[in-house]
């Protein structure tokens, strides 16, 4: 059965960092690329970051471009989304999502998602 759980949010002052985690089971990495996501109160979700399969390729939303890092820990089956130099607009639930593509994309269409893990970014 295919499930994405994610982990580690939390509540974080501004300057601060997260990794978030994405553990991904009933796929293989190898084949599906990971995508994550965030959506604030009131806005669209949007994408942030995606891992291709087998690490083909990654991307990065213009917004977190040089603060944020994704990678993947093949044998663990999960992904990570390193987050650092947080800001207040960074506060939204993050969803990671899978899709069945090697070089990955960042709009919201992937097949699969997980249930979203909260970050709060506050003084």
């Amino acid at each position: 059965q295919l499930q994405l759980v994610e982990s580690g949010g939390g509540l974080v002052q501004p300057g601060g960092s997260l990794r978030l985690s994405c553990r991904v089971s009933g796929i293989d990495l190898d084949y599906y690329g990971i995508g994550w996501f965030r959506q604030a109160p009131g806005k669209e979700r949007e994408g942030v970051s995606c891992i291709g399969s087998r690490g083909a390729s990654t991307n990065y939303a213009d917004s977190v471009k040089g603060r944020f890092t994704a990678s993947r820990d093949i044998v663990k089956n999960t992904v990570y989304l390193q987050m650092n130099s947080l800001k207040a607009e960074d506060t939204a639930v993050y969803y990671c999502a899978a899709d069945m593509v090697a070089f990955c994309g960042l709009d919201p269409t992937y097949d699969y998602w997980g249930q979203g893990t909260q970050v709060t970014v506050s003084s």
